[in-house]
């Protein structure tokens, strides 16, 4: 295992529960979240097809971030199960950026040159409604699943590829003694220079990341990008900032990607407050996509037109280094595709 220097000038752990509890105590029926938010009057929207096909998953303390009595909350659109869910749309298929072609080994997907992405496991912390891989087979699709003995061969095999992303589900969710055996593992092979990490968590259950995680993350011997993923101003409090503080204490380069989303960020005002408000809290804007267009996520769709109007409201009104690039992913190209 990789040994961790001390960490100088680190900020106070979080003083909080253990995350595994947080995680176990998560909101899982939309009932009840509507119950909690005094939105009772919605539940005649709710689809129980849909939250049987992909359940409702969101930490409480994501569930503090929502206005109550507001059925337009930005936070409970992007997490409750409604009827919209469930109406078929033509060009939304199961599999919307092509992850079945880019396969290589299980668990490893390759897109584009030089990058290999693990798909560490399929769990999250917060079922998004607009997640892209609400479809994927996780049962059979992740680099975990045989001691990521199968997904290592791959990467050791091609020297061409130079950065491993850890992805998902969530990366953070397996315990840390299990990303260590990984990083461990990728540290054996020697034309790795990078790493990168997306994970929700730290926006989402900031208390994922204790001091276990930011010792591993400390000692690990590649830089590393870590991208977080929040979609709005509001996900952001004083108990995320404070996690992420601690990512940047153990010497990673933060970065945010969000999807542009209908009746969550589909304003000028909405995305400069993101990018301001993830600045002041060490984040750097990376991506804003375009939706990907998967089975029963059509209602958060913003067209092009909009997109790109929004997206030249924001360069005029903000420094350059707060304007994520909008981008979209489409299958067989060779990186995501500026608009």
């Amino acid at each position: 295992m990789i040994t961790a220097a001390p960490l100088p000038m680190q900020p106070a752990p979080l003083p909080r529960a253990r995350w595994q509890d947080a995680w176990r105590d998560a909101v899982r029926d939309p009932r009840e979240l509507l119950a909690m938010l005094g939105l009772e009057d919605l539940a005649g929207r709710l689809s129980d097809a849909a939250a049987a096909q992909f359940p409702l998953r969101v930490p409480r303390g994501f569930v503090a971030r929502m206005a109550p009595g507001d059925a337009n909350d930005p936070l409970l659109r992007q997490v409750l199960p409604l009827d919209e869910e469930m109406r078929p749309v033509p060009g939304f298929g199961l599999d919307a950026v092509g992850d079945a072609a880019a396969r290589t080994a299980t668990g490893v997907l390759q897109k584009y040159r030089g990058r290999a992405l693990l798909v560490a496991t399929g769990s999250c912390a917060v079922h998004c409604r607009y997640c892209f891989r609400r479809h994927f087979p996780y049962a059979e699709e992740t680099a975990a699943r045989d001691g990521w003995h199968e997904a290592l061969e791959a990467i050791r095999a091609d020297e061409g590829i130079e950065e491993v992303l850890l992805s998902g589900g969530d990366p953070l969710s397996l315990a840390t003694s299990k990303l260590a055996e990984l990083t461990t593992a990728l540290a054996g092979i020697p034309h790795l220079r990078r790493l990168r990490i997306h994970s929700r968590l730290p926006v989402v259950l900031p208390e994922r990341v204790d001091d276990g995680l930011v010792r591993w993350l400390a000692g690990l011997p590649w830089p590393v990008a870590f991208v977080i993923h929040a979609n709005h101003a509001n996900e952001f409090d004083a108990d995320v900032d404070a996690a992420l503080a601690r990512l940047r204490g153990a010497g990673a380069q933060l970065l945010n990607q969000a999807v542009l989303l209908r009746g969550v960020n589909d304003s000028v005002d909405a995305l400069a407050a993101l990018g301001e408000r993830g600045f002041a809290a060490g984040v750097l804007p990376y991506y804003l996509h375009q939706l990907d267009r998967v089975a029963g996520v059509a209602h958060f769709e913003v067209s092009d037109e909009q997109a790109l109007t929004l997206h030249a409201g924001l360069r005029e009104r903000l420094s350059g280094y707060l304007v994520p690039r909008l981008v979209r992913e489409v299958p067989g190209d060779t990186g995501k595709r500026p608009l």
